[in-house]
């Protein structure tokens, strides 16, 4: 099943020719999320060719503009467009006081259910969850209450193996079980352990996504060994001291942290508009960790 990553936006607070402000659309086993929202997302999602009514849930790290000021304008898109699918929202639980007014004022009744989530900084927990998905949030470090995202692809069942199960002329009714990783008891009394019964599970597919923060520790627990990591490096280490003062992360830092997770792939992004090549931030992060990728407007990940 398909899991990849769509960059629609790199940039950090001020959108430039070449970046747009944060924005990224996951789609995971035919499930699609679209994390954070900056302003002019939905152009970036036409530009990309993803179609945006498809989006199951919309995940917003921060209320931080750069990271939400799209949201009205795309709401109001799928309205226009006809959607009668519900959209639930997951963010800070302030930020349907703001958006609400605001699709309001006008007048018009939107054509569907819009369910926000609200989250309360710093919590640790589940906010979707189906047969093939789950996502979680975690605190980040900022100048404002600031959550990252886990998703997770949750490993199918056990595939049965027949010939082993043919072989121990177990029950037909034992299939579920066999399945759902139990042990069974064949009719000879004999215990057959669940892995002779089934052949190996796929590991589940992970990827974390770090919002704006300063270097954080803390959150090594919830990123520990995933496939793919996005940590924001705003500045290179030549501007440590406007990193610390803002709460965001050099190129090192990100890299630090993805080495200390153990991490498989490193993607890094929300690169400040004073760059004029990434150089730096490339060079500086391989220094520590490998491999690292540069987020660019429009890269698709697969993991």
């Amino acid at each position: 099943m398909k899991f990849e990553v769509t960059i629609l936006g790199s940039g950090s607070s001020l959108p430039t020719v070449n970046r747009n402000s944060t924005a990224q659309f996951v789609e995971c086993n035919n499930r699609y999320f679209l994390i954070d929202c900056g302003e002019g997302t939905q152009i970036q999602l036409r530009r990309f060719k993803v179609k945006f009514q498809k989006i199951d849930v919309i995940l917003i790290s921060h209320l931080h503009g750069d990271h939400f000021f799209g949201l009205p304008g795309l709401i109001s898109s799928m309205h226009l467009l006809g959607r009668e699918k519900k959209l639930q929202i997951v963010g800070p639980r302030e930020l349907e006081g703001l958006i609400r007014p605001l699709l309001d004022i006008g007048g018009n009744t939107l054509n569907f259910e819009l369910e926000f989530i609200g989250l309360n900084y710093p919590e640790h927990s589940l906010v979707f969850e189906d047969k093939k998905v789950k996502i979680h949030c975690f605190p980040l470090k900022h100048r404002i209450p600031t959550h990252g995202y886990l998703i997770t692809e949750k490993a199918p069942e056990f595939k049965l193996n027949k010939a082993a199960f043919d072989e121990h002329q177990l029950r037909l009714t034992d299939i579920p079980k066999i399945k759902r990783g139990e042990d069974i008891t064949a009719p000879n009394g004999q215990v057959i352990p669940n892995h002779e019964l089934v052949f190996p599970k796929k590991a589940e597919r992970k990827y974390a996504f770090c919002s704006d923060t300063k270097y954080n520790e803390s959150m090594l627990e919830h990123i520990r060994g995933v496939d793919l990591l996005y940590h924001e490096a705003t500045f290179i280490d030549e501007h440590k001291a406007r990193a610390k003062q803002t709460f965001h992360s050099t190129a090192a830092d990100a890299a630090a942290i993805a080495k200390a997770a153990n991490v498989k792939v490193l993607l890094i992004g929300h690169f400040s508009p004073r760059y004029n090549t990434l150089d730096a931030h490339y060079n500086e992060a391989k220094e520590i960790f490998s491999p690292v990728l540069l987020a660019d407007d429009g890269l698709v990940m697969k993991i």
